[in-house]
């Protein structure tokens, strides 16, 4: 039994399920915390700078019938980076990066 349990945690720590795991949880909530981050700190104050007077995230573009809402979208990129970004660094930060054992 306990070489059995010695070859599945081998084969956890091979296949990378536990970077899958830490990524899959600390990933949702780290993304609540910098979802929030950007959207009540730091789009506004992009709003302000760059003169649209209410959220980042409230700035379009009307080409006749059409609107463009890029600052939506460039809020999400701004998300996407910082989530990226805090997660990477977090991950090195801990060490996590060295608990998946190389495959030979």
């Amino acid at each position: 039994m306990t070489q059995k349990l010695k070859d599945f945690v081998d084969f956890i720590r091979t296949q990378g399920v536990i970077g899958l795991a830490i990524g899959f949880i600390l990933g949702d909530k780290v993304k609540n915390v910098v979802t929030s981050l950007v959207n009540d700190i730091i789009t506004p104050f992009l709003g302000l700078i760059l003169g649209s007077g209410g959220s980042f995230k409230d700035l379009k573009l009307t080409l006749g019938a059409v609107t463009v809402t890029y600052g939506n979208f460039l809020s999400t990129v701004l998300d996407f980076v910082i989530v990226a970004a805090v997660v990477y660094y977090i991950i090195k930060g801990v060490g996590l990066d060295k608990l998946d054992k190389p495959k030979e």
